[in-house]
């Protein structure tokens, strides 16, 4: 493999597992707020014990956030120099305000959080935990802005080389960070009601704190199955969106090659690697016209019709992205989300009116639901950034001319074996820790203070 092709094997091992942690920071900090909120409005003192107990666990995982996110931003003066020189002007004002507004926010206020239990006012202290959550979801949004630049480039004229910026707001409003920004947040909570579902299925089985995890495993399952409908809801209108900016994601989500009206969606296909020759495939007639247009009649454009309208338009060359992997990372992304779901509806049934089924198999069935979000979020992100391929800024940019130019195929090799042995050291150490206090359990009631006992006696 070439300098390109390691360059891109790089930037998508360490972007797809700094996104493992991303959505699960960002769906726990809310469930952390709305578990101590009930703490608050209630004074029981499981809703504290659960509040400090998944706030263990939202910090291992913020932390390895943190550390796989900086080193993520390393990549792009090491091996996509010209891509930062072209993109620099755009993205340096979003990501400069994703870190010095809302990464300080979440990080002071986490970190005045976890101090504070003792030592600021329940009030204050509720507030610092929402100003977390708050924060992780403005981080996602100026992210997701400039990413959504690559998508759709907006605000922006080309002089001297560069895109330089001349309408920061167009870049902050694009379209596709509009429907994205929904679209991730919803994910996020599903990832954030998974893990409260699978570590509390882990100590309903065992019988264990009952009153801290039975009312934690029906919040994370509500939040899964809720945030899942949010997340259809969200997709359709994000694929309306991708149809217009980008059709050829869309055809290539289906490996639909010949335009159609109206378009099927296909559940499953056998057929070759490319896809242009299905032998078997389970079809769901005009639903992917309805995805793409709103109308179970509307015309999907084909790969063929637009690999020549791209051709007139940007000359010579091959506008198609790898067909099996926009394929079946598609119908991977929802397949696992849609699993997450009817785990969460499972779990509500069987724990409705507090019932307690005694059944092994169904706890650990529970507790390994925990991948099903993370493998959904990364075949998600494997599709939207393959799907744009050859184009590294869509229409403007494509990725050869993003590659640092000095950089040879040796010096990325090294570092793209440097950083996945090092991610799966930090792996060894993310999943030992969130085992081992997961399996802790939460902290045991507090015994009152003397002032409080006291004022019980009298």
């Amino acid at each position: 493999m070439d300098a390109l092709d390691l360059a891109r094997w790089q930037f998508g091992i360490t972007t797809v597992y700094h996104f493992l942690f991303v959505p699960i920071t960002i769906g726990m900090s809310l469930l952390v707020a709305l578990i101590q909120t009930a703490w608050f409005r209630t004074g029981k003192p499981a809703y504290k014990r659960a509040a400090k107990f998944w706030g263990k666990l939202l910090l291992i995982n913020f932390a390895m956030g943190v550390v796989t996110g900086i080193v993520q931003e390393f990549q792009f003066g090491m091996n996509w120099s010209s891509y930062s020189r072209f993109v620099g002007d755009i993205f340096g004002a979003p990501l400069a305000i994703e870190a010095l507004l809302a990464f300080f926010l979440e990080s002071t206020f986490l970190g005045l959080w976890i101090f504070g239990w003792d030592r600021l006012s329940k009030g204050l202290h509720l507030m610092c935990i929402w100003l977390v959550a708050i924060g992780t979801m403005l981080s996602a949004y100026f992210i997701l802005a400039a990413n959504s630049f690559m998508q759709w480039p907006v605000g922006f004229a080309e002089r001297n080389g560069r895109a330089e910026l001349t309408d920061f707001a167009a870049v902050l409003t694009n379209k596709v960070v509009l429907a994205t920004f929904p679209h991730t947040i919803f994910g996020a909570w599903l990832s954030g009601g998974v893990i409260l579902m699978a570590v509390s299925a882990y100590h309903l089985g065992r019988r264990r704190d009952l009153d801290v995890f039975l009312p934690s495993l029906r919040l994370g399952a509500w939040t899964a199955l809720i945030s899942f409908a949010l997340v259809l809801v969200s997709g359709d209108t994000l694929g309306k969106i991708m149809t217009q900016t980008q059709p050829m994601k869309m055809a290539a989500a289906e490996a639909l090659y010949e335009t159609r009206q109206p378009a099927p969606f296909s559940l499953f296909t056998i057929g070759t690697l490319d896809g242009t020759e299905p032998i078997f495939s389970l079809e769901i007639p005009g639903l992917l016209s309805y995805l793409a247009t709103g109308s179970f009649d509307g015309r999907v454009e084909g790969i063929n019709d637009l690999q020549a309208q791209y051709e007139q338009r940007f000359g010579p060359g091959d506008y198609r992205p790898y067909i099996p992997i926009t394929y079946w990372g598609f119908r991977l992304m929802i397949g696992f989300g849609a699993l997450a779901a009817l785990v969460a509806l499972v779990l509500l049934w069987v724990t409705r009116r507090g019932r307690l089924p005694d059944k092994p198999w169904l706890w650990r069935g529970a507790v390994w639901a925990v991948i099903l979000p993370s493998l959904a979020h990364s075949f998600g992100w494997i599709f939207t950034e393959m799907g744009r391929q050859p184009w590294l800024v869509f229409s403007v940019m494509p990725t050869p001319d993003g590659v640092s130019p000095a950089v040879g195929s040796g010096t990325v090799l090294t570092s793209l074996i440097g950083f996945t042995l090092l991610y799966g050291a930090l792996a060894v150490v993310e999943v030992g820790l969130m085992i081992k206090y997961g399996k802790a359990g939460p902290p045991p009631e507090e015994e009152p203070r003397d002032a409080d006992k006291l004022a019980f006696a009298y």
